[in-house]
């Protein structure tokens, strides 16, 4: 397999993963919105409010609807570095991002979310057409 479709594989996976990240972010804000609310302080101190923000980051990661797909984009990360290495910034970084903004729209789609399917779809077909030319 090609540098080029390295890249793509890697936008196809970040894409994937970005729009499966986000039915599990969904379904951790419904968590955190059905708990009982503490009551607020009036002025919590450092460590208290920094507790809370790693509580919160943690039950995110506990959904395992987030932290899957979370896991498989990260290894798409190591990936793209490692390919870095043979690539060119110039090309890997267009390929990969246009690759990546068409693969979220498609898989959003894929997963149901609203969304104007026509303009998604014509802008993933010219962010395809733009991969095609910087790739030609």
């Amino acid at each position: 397999m090609g540098d080029v479709e390295k890249m793509i594989a890697i936008g196809l996976v970040w894409g994937a993963t970005n729009a499966i990240m986000r039915r599990g972010a969904i379904i951790w804000d419904q968590k955190l919105r059905s708990s009982p609310s503490i009551p607020h302080q009036s002025s919590p101190k450092l460590h208290q409010l920094l507790l809370g923000y790693l509580k919160k980051w943690l039950d995110l990661l506990l959904i395992w609807q987030y932290s899957v797909p979370f896991l498989v984009n990260l290894s798409a990360s190591a990936a793209f570095f490692y390919i870095l290495s043979d690539a060119p910034i110039s090309l890997a970084v267009p390929v990969t991002n246009a690759t990546t903004f068409a693969a979220t729209a498609v898989s959003a789609m894929v997963l149901g979310e609203e969304m104007r399917i026509g303009f998604a779809l014509f802008g993933t077909f010219l962010i395809v057409l733009g991969v095609w030319v910087c790739i030609s």
